[in-house]
Parts: structure tokens; sequence; C-alpha cells
């Protein structure tokens, strides 16, 4: 059955009862209507209502439905990590379970896709969600990604994602990081691009996300820069957060042979001048040697040999070469 499987749809789920069967249905009519085969992968992120027994129910209906389970909320990021691992297809979607994203846009994503592209991404051009609390925060947000990361997409918070399996399994993901997976691949050389979908409003229950998860999306995007340009030359990631307080230092520096011809030693001004230059002086250092040392561990780990391979596309044999 894995290698009939041609598209995995992941959904992860929380408190989503009343929008399950919908669902369901509106995947199975469009994939099938596609002639492909499917399998669809609900990830229950712990729900406390009957979305458990929904997802049960509708696998013991037909066995391309796929539940998996934790244990705890764990959250949405986790939950695809867990779908991406468990799924088969060639291709796999990802997709909401509160019905806003809508599953007539999966050909889209599928047609984009056989183009040559190794990832789609949805963009909710025309959204239903309240300005202030979602549609502004997640403007800015993407503003900020886009000008991080270097990633031209309008809408990095869209579930709607199709992706090819050998790209989405080689990746990790952990944190709230999935919204920044086009970054991610991206910098392995996977091609990226978007395409307009559908948003519709929400149909039953509430938004699962507010404004607390501003601030972390903020601290994983310096995690994701880090993983995305610098996995393989830490040095130089650091090396950037030391070059601030090296400039500081110098200036001071200068500063304080300028004015150390006309004051004493003893003074005040002079002291102090010394204690920041000195600071500055140090934390650049400290930041320096946090590079070296992280530049020791990739090493050790293999990294760079890993990095070499995953950016070859394919071997070429030789005349002289033995098959």
């Amino acid at each position: 059955m894995s290698a009939a499987v041609q598209i995995s749809v992941v959904v992860p789920v929380l408190d989503e009862e009343q929008s399950l069967p919908v669902l369901y249905a509106e995947v199975r009519e469009t994939i099938e209507r596609l002639g492909q085969s499917f399998e669809l992968i609900f990830v229950d992120d712990h729900s406390t209502d009957g979305s458990l027994r929904a997802m049960l129910h509708l696998g013991a209906g037909d066995a391309r439905v796929r539940v998996i389970r934790f244990r705890r909320n764990f959250g949405q990021t986790a939950a695809l990590a867990a779908g991406f691992e468990f799924a088969r297809g060639e291709v796999v979607i990802t997709m909401d379970g509160d019905l806003q994203n809508d599953p007539a846009d999966i050909p889209l994503l599928i047609e984009t896709l056989e183009q040559g592209w190794d990832i789609v991404a949805g963009w909710r051009r025309d959204r239903h969600d309240r300005v202030w609390t979602r549609r502004l925060p997640s403007w800015l947000a993407n503003r900020l990604i886009n000008l991080v990361t270097g990633t031209r997409i309008h809408d990095t918070g869209c579930t709607l994602k199709a992706f090819r399996a050998q790209i989405i399994k080689n990746l990790p993901l952990y944190a709230e990081q999935h919204r920044f997976l086009p970054a991610m691949s991206r910098s392995s050389g996977a091609r990226v691009t978007e395409v307009v979908v559908n948003h519709r409003a929400r149909r039953f229950g509430t938004s699962k996300y507010g404004l607390e998860r501003a601030f972390h999306v903020l601290l994983d995007l310096f995690t994701v820069k880090l993983i995305a340009q610098f996995s393989h030359r830490p040095l130089h990631y650091f090396g950037l957060f030391s070059l601030p307080f090296a400039v500081i230092s110098a200036w001071f520096l200068f500063m304080s042979t300028v004015d150390w011809g006309k004051l004493s030693l003893h003074h005040e001004w002079t002291r102090m001048m010394g204690f920041v230059v000195l600071l500055f002086f140090m934390l650049a250092v400290y930041f320096v040697m946090l590079g070296l040392l992280s530049e020791l561990a990739v090493m050790a780990s293999g990294m760079h040999r890993r990095g070499v391979l995953e950016r070859v596309v394919a071997t070429i044999r030789g005349p002289g070469d033995r098959p």
C-alpha cells in the first residue's frame, strides 16, 4: 500500500469535532476526482472534545484514513512533523482542520508542483479573519520573515501547502517552525513558489491562536536564520553578533586615546572608558569563541559532508566507472 499512495494529506487537529466529517468528505471527493490514490492523516494534538472519536469513526469506515494521537498537547509544528514522519505519499499536502482551508485548492497545488516546483505555498489573499488580532499581526510577521530569510512568500502562516516527500522528510522541524518550512527548504536548493488559494470563514468552534504567538515566532526566526543559512558555517552567524560589539569597543578605544592625553589615569572618566572598552571587547571575543565551538560541533557531527550529499541531484557515471 505504501508504494501505491500518491498523495498524503496531513491535518493537525485540536478540538475540531464538528469540522472533521465535512473536511473528510471534501478531501475524498476532491482527490478521487483527480483519479489518484491518497491517504488522509489526522494528527490529534490531544483534543479535549470528541475529535478523536470522530477521527476513529472515519477511519473505521475508510482504510485511507489514519489517526495519530499525542499523549499531550505539543502544538501544530509537532503535529505536522509526526504527519510527515508517517506519510507514505509522493506528495504531501498540509492543511488545517477547521475548514478555513479549502480542499478544492488541492488540484491547483498539485498541478503547480508538477511544473517543476518542490514546495507550493498557499496565499490567503482574501482572508476571513479579524483584522487586529489575526490579519495585521500576520502581515507584520510575514514582512519580518521575508526580510530575515529572503524568502518571498506573502503568507508564511498559511498551512495549506504542497511538498515533495523527499524534501519535507529531510527537514528538522520543532518548536513553532512550521511557518518557516519554505525558508528552511529553500536554503538547501528547493524550488519554492506560491499560489492564491481560497480562505473560508470559520464555521465551527473558535480560533486556537492569539497575539501571544508573535513572541514565539520572533524567537524561532533567529533559530531558522541559523539553520537555513548558517548551519554549515556557524562562525559566520556568531561573527555577525560579535561585529557590533567589536565596532563599539574600537570606537570607545579611539575616544579614550583622544582624551587620555588630557586626563589623569586616575580620572573617573578614564577608568569608565577603559571598563567599557574591555566589556565590549570581551563580548566580541565571546561570540567569536562561541562560533568556533559551533564549528567544532558541526565538524564532529559530519554535517559538512551531509550538506555536500544533499546538494547532489544525481551521480553521472563515466566510461571507466564500474556499475
